[in-house]
C-alpha cells in the first residue's frame, strides 16, 4: 500500500480547515443506521445477519456485502511464468512493508471504552452499536477474502500471497477490535454465523481490483477526516475509538496501495477504452453508495459535530484525486453538477424509503416505486455520462511509499 502515497501526496489538498464540517454542538439524539466502511455493491440483499443478544440486521443493497471471485483466473493473473508484467521487486518492498507491522500494539484498549459506553443512554447508544456492528461486518468482509486469496496464491505467487495474508491480518484484527467495543454494550456479533449464514457477491478479479481499492482508499480519507476533526473539536469525542483512527487509517492506505501494485501488473485492467468505463462506473458506485447511505444517518455525523454531505463530499474529492493517480478516467466530481445530482438522488431515494414504510400492499408499492426507480436511474445515467477527466498512468517507475498525512 505504501507504494503509492506520494503521488497522492502531490494531489491532496492540505487539510487545512477541519472546521468547515462541523456543525453546533448538539447531543439531541436521533436513532439511525451508522456509517460503514464501504464496499462497491451490486447484489441483491443477503439474508440478516444474527448477532449474539441483539436484534437481526434488516439489509439492502447499501450494506456492507461479502466477495468471493474467479480464485483460477487469479492465479493465472499472479503466475510469473504467464504475467511477465509482474515487478517481484515492488511486491517483495511491499511485503516488507506488511511484515513491519507498524499497529500490532496500537489496538489496545483501556477503560475509557467502558466508561464512554456507560454513559450512552437512549437513541444516542443504539447509534453507536449499529455504528460497531456495520463497520465489524465490513471489516470481516475484507478477512475472508484477502484470507482466501492468499491461500490460494501461496503456490503460484508465494509473495503476493503472504501480501494478501498480511491484509487479513489487518481486517481480522480491526474486525475484533470492533467486536470487543459492542462488548461495552453488552453485545457480541457472532462471525462464526456470519461466515456460514451471509450469501457471497461474485465479481470477477479485475472487479475485485477497481472495487477494493476504492473501498480501501475511501475508507482512508474517511477515517483520517474524522480523526482531524475530533482532535480540533474533542467535545464531540464521544467514544474513544475515533482516537484510534490515525494509525488505523494507514492500514487502509497500504492495502489501497497494493491493490494500486496489482493493477499495474495487469496493464489490460487500465489502458483501454473498457478500463475508462468500468473505472467510472465503480467510481460512481461506491461514492453514489457512500452519499446515500450517509444521508440516511445524518444523526451519526451530527452527533461527532459533522456535516454530512460536506464532510461526503470531502472524502469523494479527495479519494477522486487519488483514484486519478491509478485508473485512467474518473468522474469530474468536483464539477457543482456532480453534487446537485448526488442530492436528487438523494431525494428520490428519501422518497422510495418513505414508500417502503407506509401501509400500502406490496403491489401497490411496487407501483409506487417503479417511477423514482426510474428517475434514480435516470440520474445515475446522467451523472455517469458527464465528461469524465482522463487521468492515470501504468507507467509510474519511481512510485516511492510516503504517508499522506
Amino acid at each position: 500500500m505504501a507504494a503509492t502515497a506520494t503521488a497522492e501526496l502531490a494531489l491532496a489538498k492540505p487539510f487545512n480547515s477541519i472546521s468547515k464540517f462541523s456543525r453546533p454542538l448538539n447531543h439531541k439524539a436521533v436513532s439511525f443506521t451508522p456509517f460503514l466502511h464501504i464496499r462497491a455493491s451490486a447484489a441483491a440483499a443477503a439474508p440478516p445477519v444474527r448477532g449474539k443478544g441483539k436484534k437481526e440486521i434488516n439489509e439492502s443493497l447499501l450494506t456492507p456485502r461479502f466477495y468471493t471471485t474467479d480464485f483460477d483466473e487469479m492465479e493465472q493473473l499472479f503466475n510469473k511464468e504467464i504475467n511477465k508484467n509482474l515487478n517481484q521487486s515492488e511486491f517483495e518492498a511491499l511485503l516488507n512493508e506488511f511484515k513491519t507491522d507498524y499497529n500490532q500494539t496500537h489496538f489496545v484498549r483501556n477503560p475509557e471504552f467502558k466508561e464512554a459506553a456507560d454513559k450512552m443512554q437512549g437513541p444516542l447508544r443504539q447509534i453507536f452499536v449499529e455504528f460497531l456492528e456495520r463497520s465489524c461486518t465490513a471489516e470481516f468482509s475484507g478477512f475472508l477474502l484477502y484470507k482466501e486469496l492468499g491461500r490460494r496464491l501461496k503456490k503460484t505467487n508465494p509473495v503476493v500471497a503472504e501480501i494478501f495474508s498480511l491484509m487479513s491480518r489487518d481486517e481480522a484484527r480491526h474486525a475484533g477490535f470492533l467486536n470487543k467495543g459492542l462488548s461495552d454494550f453488552n453485545l457480541a456479533l457472532d462471525l462464526g454465523f456470519l461466515t456460514k449464514a451471509r450469501k457471497y457477491t461474485f465479481f470477477k478479479p479485475k472487479f475485485i481490483f477497481y472495487a477494493t481499492y476504492l473501498s480501501e482508499k475511501i475508507g482512508y480519507w474517511r477515517y483520517i477526516t474524522i480523526y482531524r476533526h475530533l482532535k480540533a473539536n474533542p467535545e464531540y469525542q464521544l467514544y474513544p475509538i475515533f482516537k484510534y483512527f490515525e494509525n488505523w487509517c494507514q492500514d487502509e492506505n497500504r492495502h489501497g496501495d497494493f491493490f494500486s501494485a496489482l493493477m499495474k501488473a495487469q496493464p489490460q485492467f487500465l489502458n483501454d477504452w473498457k478500463a475508462k468505463l468500468w473505472s467510472r462506473f465503480f467510481c460512481l458506485s461506491v461514492y453514489v453508495t457512500m452519499y446515500l447511505n450517509d444521508c440516511q444517518r445524518t444523526a451519526f455525523y451530527e452527533g461527532i459535530g459533522l456535516n454530512t454531505k460536506e464532510f461526503d463530499m470531502h472524502v469523494i474529492i479527495e479519494t477522486n484525486r487519488t483514484t486519478a493517480r491509478i485508473f485512467p478516467a474518473v468522474p469530474d466530481v468536483e464539477n457543482p453538477e456532480f453534487k446537485k445530482k448526488l442530492d436528487r438522488m438523494v431525494e428520490i431515494n428519501q422518497k422510495i424509503i418513505a414508500i417502503g414504510e407506509g401501509e400500502d400492499i406490496p403491489m401497490v408499492k411496487n407501483l409506487k416505486r417503479i417511477p423514482l426507480i426510474a428517475a434514480l436511474v435516470s440520474e445515475l445515467l446522467a451523472a455517469y455520462l458527464m465528461p469524465p477527466i482522463d487521468s492515470g498512468s501504468v507507467d509510474f517507475a519511481d512510485f516511492e511509499p510516503t504517508l499522506v498525512y
